[in-house]
């Protein structure tokens, strides 16, 4: 599948940032790694583009108990894992090509063991002096490739 663009977000934590909304205008797809906060973050990013969204440990409510604690999906053809907390994670026989995940409000990707690993970091309340970030997965002829965007 070409051209293929995915919105990748975390820890939102009830906050839905214009800034957020703005990077995710074309995507065609939002992966939300967890700790959502209310059901209206979901509908608000569902206005852009379809949503898959796994629980967070900050996902308590009610209105949280129908998603799972993690997601794995294919997408043109590659595998993809959404999962909160990464300390969970455990390696599917199957082959993965990416792992999604939150929790620690810190942006970070790399790739280990040929999986990328993308972390958009938090766009909810700022925490400390972590920046306020979410992520985008561009998928072209297959490549994956990650970037993280400065929100604030």
């Amino acid at each position: 599948m070409a051209g293929l663009l995915i919105g990748v977000i975390s820890d939102t934590h009830g906050v839905v940032r214009k800034e957020a909304l703005e990077a995710f205008k074309g995507t065609d797809v939002i992966f939300h790694g967890g700790d959502i906060g209310s059901m209206e973050v979901l509908q608000e990013f569902e206005k852009i583009a379809p949503v898959v969204a796994v629980r967070g440990n900050c996902d308590g409510d009610a209105w949280s108990g129908e998603l799972p604690v993690s997601r794995a999906l294919e997408i043109g053809r590659r595998r993809f894992l959404i999962i909160h907390n990464l300390k969970d994670f455990e390696k599917p026989p199957e082959p993965l090509d990416a792992v999604v995940f939150g929790h620690s409000h810190q942006a970070k990707v790399y790739v280990n063991d040929r999986i990328l690993y993308v972390n958009p970091g938090s766009a909810g309340p700022r925490r400390f002096r972590l920046r306020v970030t979410v992520a985008r997965i561009r998928m072209d002829n297959g490549q994956l490739t990650p970037e993280i965007i400065e929100l604030l």
